[in-house]
């Protein structure tokens, strides 16, 4: 009997576990209760197997990028990299003596501090300094256009793989012959922004460890121009950055869709409203005299009351447009009719 018990309280208590589950998949409602699958909750957070691939953000982590601002609302900053990758085509070739291509692979927003986590290292990071917007910008060159350049510039054989020695530091050589290039980045990166503003981008400093090269706070927004150098089978990566606190001076020119936007200003309206306006009518009004006198004595003013102005025949009238006083001249009569005769013309 003591067996049967065991079982029956075995069953039972099996039967209060199902209806216990049965109870929390079942809402107030007396419906049954949305349970989100692990995908759909990735979905959610903006997660996706195998990292970012570069994609469109979704889900929460798109609306904590959100704040940042996009590079395409400055229109005319695609024509000034356009500008630059062409300009550096020839300036490296010069610079190396050798057939270099320069592409522009894109142009995205990201905040400053995101950026210096995300640099592969080995880099060299290099601080420049706009003169005239007073701020800073910052240029990395990958390790394989380090080597590649060291390679061009001492004379290394085409066709064979530029040596890389990883794990040591660059030498005072390397230093400087990705210096003198950088150099020449920064004079083509002026020129590709004359035609907006006159600005002289510096030199300041070389870093190799990321935090050194802090321009500017983490959450600030940056804009990031991703350059690829080709030398034919030698090249690497160079990556641009500018601070949007850098770009502030000429955001106005920037917001342009094209070189020279006035913002709605249109010239042949302009000129065609000069030219009508010399022929609108205006009214004048011819005024003899005037005088200061108190209310009470205008409310006794009586039909046939005399008003004594202080004006004589010589005295000059006053020519008014509206508000504004135009004229002085001297009042007479010509063919039967009141006339003004014009003797000041009166800035206003």
């Amino acid at each position: 009997m003591a067996d049967e018990v065991e079982t029956v309280d075995a069953d039972d208590a099996d039967d209060a576990d199902a209806v216990a589950s049965n109870e929390e998949v079942i809402d107030d409602a007396g419906g049954p209760e949305r349970i989100l699958s692990q995908d759909e909750i990735d979905s959610l957070l903006g997660f996706r197997e195998g990292g970012r691939d570069g994609g469109e953000k979704t889900g929460i982590e798109a609306i904590l990028d959100g704040g940042s601002v996009s590079y395409e609302r400055l229109p005319m900053l695609e024509v000034v990299f356009d500008r630059l990758v062409r300009m550096m085509s020839t300036s490296l070739r010069n610079f190396t003596s050798d057939n270099v291509e320069v592409s522009l692979d894109n142009i995205t927003s990201i905040r400053f501090g995101d950026y210096l986590n995300a640099i592969p290292l080995p880099a060299m990071l290099s601080v420049f300094k706009a003169e005239e917007w007073d701020n800073f910008g910052l240029i990395t060159v990958d390790s394989a256009l380090i080597y590649s350049i060291v390679d061009v510039l001492l004379g290394g054989r085409r066709g064979t793989a530029a040596m890389r020695i990883e794990g040591r530091p660059y030498t005072t050589i390397e230093r400087n012959l990705v210096e003198r290039m950088i150099e020449v980045v920064l004079s083509d990166l002026s020129a590709a922004f004359d035609p907006l503003s006159s600005v002289t981008f510096s030199y300041d400093r070389l870093e190799t460890n990321p935090r050194f090269a802090t321009i500017g706070p983490p959450a600030n927004a940056a804009i990031v121009a991703r350059l690829r150098v080709d030398m034919e089978d030698r090249g690497g990566r160079l990556e641009l950055l500018i601070p949007y606190a850098t770009l502030e001076p000429v955001r106005d020119l920037l917001l342009q869709m094209f070189m020279g936007e006035k913002f709605g200003r249109d010239a042949i309206w302009e000129n065609h409203l000069a030219t009508e306006l010399w022929f609108t009518e205006v009214g004048l009004q011819a005024v003899l005299d005037e005088m200061t006198i108190s209310l009470a004595d205008v409310l006794d003013w009586q039909v046939g009351s005399r008003l004594q102005l202080q004006a004589t025949p010589e005295s000059l009238v006053s020519l008014h447009c509206g508000e504004r006083l135009m004229f002085k001249g001297s009042m007479g009569r010509k063919d039967g009719k009141i006339a003004v005769r014009v003797e000041q013309k009166l800035e206003p």
